[in-house]
């Protein structure tokens, strides 16, 4: 039977310093500042086994999160431009907006189901919440899946 796999979330300067080494190597290699692992793992200074024994092990944070898509349902008053400036908040906060679903109006409030890919998100995605929140004529935000 096969073992489920861990995860822990660690900070930094607790790990050995193989593992730091290996995530360098990784970034060197996927930045495509060198292309060869023998080049990348000379550069920092391990073996090209060690990190082969490691590169699947090790991922920086940010990349745990990349490409995460997370889907927002929001209840906005009928009023013509509102849909644009929600829009803008999504672009300010720097979210690539994947879908728009708009149901019609019923006693003068729309369902908005936005689905948005964060990974250049500049924000948490609680603030990008709040800044939804704040805008006249939204009467609820909040995060549907992701």
């Amino acid at each position: 039977m096969k073992q489920e796999q861990k995860y822990y979330l660690i900070e930094a300067s607790a790990l050995p310093e193989i593992f730091l080494k290996v995530a360098e190597v990784k970034r060197i290699l996927e930045t495509g500042e060198l292309d060869k692992v023998s080049d990348a793992t000379r550069r920092v200074g391990i073996s090209r086994s060690a990190f082969y024994k490691y590169k699947d092990s090790i991922l920086p944070f940010q990349n745990l999160m990349a490409g995460r898509i997370i889907t927002f349902q929001i209840l906005l008053r009928d009023t013509a431009g509102l849909l644009s400036k929600l829009l803008t908040v999504f672009a300010g906060a720097g979210a690539n907006i994947l879908t728009i679903n708009q149901t019609i109006p019923v006693g003068e409030i729309a369902s908005v189901t936005i689905s948005a890919e964060t990974t250049q998100l500049e924000c948490a995605v609680e603030a990008l919440l709040a800044r939804i929140g704040e805008l006249e004529g939204v009467y609820k935000a909040e995060i549907l899946a992701g």
